[in-house]
C-alpha cells in the first residue's frame, strides 16, 4: 500500500468515527428528550439532521474517490465497502433519532400522559447495541460484533411487548389515544435503530473476515 493511500484510509476512518459519534449522541439525546419531554433538546436533534446529511455525502464521495484513484484490493477494499454501508446506516440512525425527537414534540403538544412502557429501558438497550457495534468497529473486535447481532432478538421482543402495553393504555384512556399512539412510533423507531446497529456489526464481521453473515442469525 502506498503512503498516499494509507493517509486516505486514515482520513476515511476518522470521518466514519466522527459520524458515528454524532449518531450515538443523537440517539442518546432523542431518548432523553422524550423521557424529560424536553422540547428544546428534541428540536436540537432535529436541527442537526442537515449537518449529518452533509457528513454522509462527504464520506461517500471520499470512498468513491479512493476506489477510483487507488483501486484497492483484499482487506482495504473490504474496509471501504464496509465504510460505505456503515455510512448509510449511520445516516439512517440519525434520521430515526430525529423521528423520535419529533414524537417528543408530538407528546408535548398533546399533553403529558402515563407513559405506556419503559422508554429508558428500551432506549438503553438500543444505545448499548449501537455503542457495542461502534466499539467493535473501532477495535476490530469480531467477538463483540457477533454479540451485538445476537442482542437484536431482545429488542424485537421488547418492541412486541410495547405494542401490547400501548393497546392496554388506549383501552384504559381512550381520550389520550393521540398521545399514546406517538409511543408506538417511538418503539418502532428504536427497534429500527437496533436493526441498523446489527447491520453495522455484520459489516464489521465482513470487514475483518470477509464473511457475509446477513440472514444467519436466529
Amino acid at each position: 500500500m502506498t503512503q498516499h493511500m494509507q493517509r486516505e484510509l486514515e482520513k476515511l476512518k476518522k470521518m466514519i468515527l466522527e459520524l458515528a459519534a454524532v449518531a450515538e449522541e443523537g440517539v442518546q439525546q432523542a431518548v432523553e428528550s422524550l423521557e424529560r419531554l424536553d422540547v428544546e433538546l428534541a428540536q436540537q436533534v432535529i436541527r442537526n439532521d442537515d449537518q449529518i446529511d452533509q457528513m454522509e455525502v462527504d464520506l461517500e464521495e471520499e470512498c468513491l474517490k479512493i476506489l477510483a484513484l487507488h483501486q484497492p484490493v483484499a482487506i482495504d477494499l473490504r474496509f471501504i465497502v464496509s465504510v460505505l454501508k456503515i455510512n448509510n446506516d449511520l445516516e439512517r440512525i440519525c434520521d430515526l433519532a430525529a423521528n423520535v425527537a419529533e414524537r417528543t414534540l408530538g407528546v408535548a403538544a398533546e399533553g403529558r400522559v402515563p407513559v405506556p412502557f419503559d422508554v429508558a429501558y428500551m432506549g438503553g438497550k438500543v444505545q448499548s447495541m449501537l455503542k457495542g457495534a461502534l466499539d467493535a468497529l473501532v477495535n476490530r473486535d469480531i467477538a463483540a460484533a457477533r454479540q451485538i447481532c445476537r442482542m437484536d432478538d431482545e429488542v424485537d421482543a421488547i418492541h412486541k411487548d410495547n405494542y401490547r402495553l400501548v393497546k392496554e393504555q388506549i383501552r384504559h384512556f381512550p381520550e389520550r389515544i393521540d398521545s399514546l399512539i406517538q409511543y408506538t412510533s417511538v418503539s418502532r423507531h428504536l427497534e429500527r435503530i437496533a436493526d441498523l446497529a446489527t447491520n453495522i456489526a455484520e459489516d464489521v464481521i465482513y470487514m475483518i473476515e470477509g464473511e457475509i453473515v446477513r440472514h444467519t442469525w436466529g
